[in-house]
């Protein structure tokens, strides 16, 4: 392999791993925006091994979607989803895997529940037709913290998806000024 071949190679190996980066941080903007068509979209067409644990195991990403469609796209389910240490791998020009930490938080303003968790995502990776796709994921939660909240809860400051308004944050400030 000449330097040039060895240099392209790697920046390919580069460009590869930066663009199942950006894939992974799409799938997770889609599930934080609802937007099923997108996330759907990450996903190789056909056979896929995707296992959510509790949530369920799927064998194509149609059947992801109808999940995430009945449970997670209401108004009234607040979600952040925060991708973390990736540790992805390409094999070869079509092939790649990686690993995820993930920061969940989910709030429901219906049932006012709050839920944190903690887990990480081994995934598979497939180049198909010059795009990369997630061809299986599993994901294992490793740490769970539900809360349940009411309007007289002490330490309850805002549940949903925006403050109403600055008033918090303007006596915050100023109690700081006044130290």
């Amino acid at each position: 392999m000449t330097p040039t071949d060895e240099l392209e190679s790697r920046l390919r190996l580069l460009e590869d791993a930066e663009a199942i980066r950006r894939l992974k941080a799409r799938y997770l903007a889609c599930c934080d925006l609802k937007d099923a068509q997108g996330m759907r979209d990450c996903f190789a067409s056909g056979p896929v091994r995707i296992d959510y644990g509790r949530i369920g195991a799927f064998e194509d990403r149609d059947q992801l979607v109808a999940i995430f469609e009945a449970l997670g796209c209401h108004p009234h389910v607040v979600e952040m989803h925060h991708g973390v240490n990736p540790q992805i791998d390409v094999l070869d020009h079509a092939q790649a895997r990686g690993t995820w930490g993930l920061h969940y938080q989910m709030i429901d303003t219906r049932s006012r529940v709050i839920t944190q968790l903690g887990a990480y995502y081994e995934d598979e990776y497939r180049k198909i037709d010059g795009q990369w796709k997630i061809s299986a994921t599993r994901c294992v939660v490793t740490s769970t913290l539900e809360a349940s909240y009411e309007d007289t809860a002490p330490g309850v400051r805002f549940a949903g998806v925006q403050p109403i308004a600055v008033p918090v944050i303007q006596s915050a400030a100023q109690a700081f000024a006044n130290e």
